[in-house]
């Protein structure tokens, strides 16, 4: 199979049930975001050493890719695939996670200026396109009505970026760098 179809040369690009929109249509704007956002993922669990951060961060991007695929169905002309859905089970684990990590971190009382380490950095550049991804997909929501498990998944994951910064800042013996007024 070729990679390259010649069918998006003028500007379109084809959903899932075959409708065809322009490559600049809020659906394909969000789930574009939802592959940045993945391929930031991928970067960060690259670099990371602990086995289990790396599993779940591969967990996270396996739903990404569901993610992807529910927002790339046009549900006016084809079902939405169980391989799209955003199982409820998929947030109940980051909301455990985020539980689990918040009971070993300091309480935090002010706004974090982000960069104390490389992990912690990359994890804040991954929940800044995490919620800007939120943001389209509530956008794309207003049009089209979307899965509400799917908009819950994206708050918490951005959620869970933001702890595991934090995590990652400690874990290296630092203090996060908080905002002095």
């Amino acid at each position: 199979m070729k990679i390259y179809t010649k069918t998006g040369d003028h500007g379109s690009t084809s959903l899932i049930g075959g409708t065809r929109v322009g490559k600049n249509n809020i659906r394909i704007n969000a789930y574009g975001t939802i592959d940045e956002l993945n391929s930031f993922l991928g970067l960060l669990r690259a670099k990371t050493k602990n086995d289990n951060i790396k599993t779940t961060i591969l967990d996270i991007q396996n739903t990404l890719f569901a993610v992807g695929a529910n927002l790339a169905t046009d549900t006016d002309k084809t079902e939405l695939g169980n391989y799209a859905k955003i199982d409820r089970s998929k947030i109940e684990k980051l909301e455990q996670n985020i539980d689990a990590i918040q009971q070993i971190l300091p309480p935090l009382t002010d706004f974090i200026i982000y960069g104390e380490d490389e992990l912690s950095a990359i994890c804040h550049c991954c929940r800044a396109i995490a919620r800007r991804a939120e943001r389209e997909i509530i956008t794309l929501n207003q049009e089209v009505t979307l899965d509400e498990e799917l908009l819950t998944y994206m708050n918490r994951l951005s959620d869970f970026l933001f702890v595991l910064a934090r995590l990652y800042t400690k874990s290296e013996g630092k203090q996060d760098f908080l905002w002095k007024i």
